[in-house]
């Protein structure tokens, strides 16, 4: 049996319904399921249940629906990397069908919502497939807030970690901001674009200010979403530096104490050299030649210390 989750939003006032069809990880029995029920082109359904994601958001008008590809951030429960979480969309008059790769957070809590409780929507009451689509988009929008405050308290940490010299750990999590960073940035950089495309889909029951209203709500999210994102990746950008550069300092400083260490035992081996040569053995000639080499080690590092190179 197909693992469909279906539910029905109606209106009672209007007479209005619109089903809501959300069907995680599509395989063969769930695509069959709306090759049968749905005249959706075969190749829009073969994408939704492909193994790989999309590389590019997809918007596609057909004569009876709306086909769309989007990616949202999903944070891996154990890496703690975000990726790419690719939802299918299928829009028409009176339905929506939701089809994501795996399963994310916020589209299964407005679901449930929706299940347990239709009044609390607006799509409720306007019982518009258009509408249903604003409220996913906008769940789907809100949760990305919650990665981008993640992303700050991780920023404030690996600026407190920098401080405090440990350099591999910090150097480990600033490597995994700028990956997750770059990622986000990939992933919402085309939503702005889309919702613009979107906010001229034509409605049968919502007026085309009303429509405009509800997704320009979405466009300044998108605004919103991006300014804090290139502000973190400014921040980040800074901290990536700075523990370079502390790095860089602490390995040429390990680089000067091990050269000095050479030069001063170097030298030191050199005038044992020089004594052992043609001396006969003795006590002060074995005496002369320990206070040569400590009389050089001391002036070598007495010069260091007057260069401040120590």
């Amino acid at each position: 049996m197909p693992k469909i989750q279906k539910i029905s939003i109606a209106n009672p006032r209007s007479g209005n319904t619109v089903d809501w069809l959300n069907i995680n990880s599509p395989g063969k029995a769930e695509i069959e399921f709306l090759r049968k029920n749905y005249n959706f082109k075969l190749p829009q359904l073969h994408a939704s249940s492909a193994k790989a994601n999309s590389q590019r958001t997809i918007i596609a008008r057909e004569n009876d629906y709306v086909f769309l590809i989007l990616h949202f951030p999903a944070v891996g429960a154990d890496s703690g990397k975000i990726t790419a979480a690719e939802i299918e969309f299928f829009i028409g008059h009176g339905f929506l069908v939701t089809l994501p790769s795996q399963a994310i957070e916020p589209l299964n809590d407005l679901f449930r919502l929706c299940k347990k409780d239709k009044s609390s929507l607006l799509s409720a009451e306007l019982t518009s497939s258009a509408v249903l689509l604003y409220e996913i988009l906008n769940k789907l929008l809100e949760y990305s807030y919650v990665q981008l405050d993640q992303n700050s308290l991780a920023i404030s940490q690996a600026e407190k970690i920098i401080l405090s010299e440990d350099q591999k750990k910090a150097a480990g999590l600033v490597l995994n901001l700028r990956h997750n960073l770059i990622n986000m940035r990939k992933i919402v950089q085309n939503h702005k674009n889309i919702i613009k495309q979107l906010m001229a889909m034509p409605s049968s029951l919502i007026p085309a200010d009303q429509l405009k209203k509800y997704y320009g709500r979405l466009i300044e999210q998108t605004k919103n979403i991006w300014e804090t994102l290139e502000n973190q990746r400014e921040m980040v950008e800074v901290l990536y530096d700075s523990q370079e550069s502390l790095a860089n300092y602490k390995l040429s400083s390990i680089m000067k104490t091990l050269t000095i260490f050479y030069v001063i035992f170097s030298s030191l081996s050199l005038i044992a050299a020089i004594f052992s040569m043609n001396l006969a053995v003795g006590t002060a000639n074995f005496w002369l030649t320990i206070g040569a080499m400590a009389a050089a080690g001391l002036i070598m590092f007495l010069v260091f210390k007057i260069k401040k190179w120590l």
